[in-house]
């Protein structure tokens, strides 16, 4: 049994915003989540939970996500990240945060679709 998300679903959501320390304590405030820090460089980005189970991030536009848009992002398993970017491009759509390392949780990227819509497509390691 595998604990990787099958291709095609949705395996994570993740804010990225200027004040990740500010936006996690409005989320906690108003739907009651929890958080844990995940040390990155001289800050924290967070881990939310719900009932004790993670279920997203927030985390702050430095470092490798000062390019991410402000926003929720879903991420998207595929079984070929290259396969999936090519196809996104050749679709009309774009390609506006390349292909990087997430250690052990793969490769991802962040795609925009034709009618603007954005979300991250998610290779999970072999």
């Amino acid at each position: 049994m595998s604990n990787q998300p099958p291709v095609g679903s949705i395996g994570w959501n993740d804010l990225t915003v200027s004040d990740a320390t500010g936006v996690n304590e409005f989320y906690k405030k108003v739907v009651g989540w929890e958080d844990e820090a995940v040390a990155v460089d001289d800050y924290h980005d967070f881990v939310i939970k719900s009932g004790g189970e993670a279920m997203a991030g927030i985390c702050h536009a430095r470092g490798a996500n000062k390019d991410m848009p402000a926003q929720w992002l879903i991420y998207i398993a595929v079984a070929d990240l290259e396969k999936s970017m090519v196809a996104c491009e050749s679709s009309g759509g774009k390609v506006l945060v390349p292909k990087r390392d997430m250690g052990g949780y793969g490769v991802m990227c962040v795609i925009q679709d034709p009618a603007g819509a954005v979300a991250a497509l998610i290779q999970p390691p072999a």
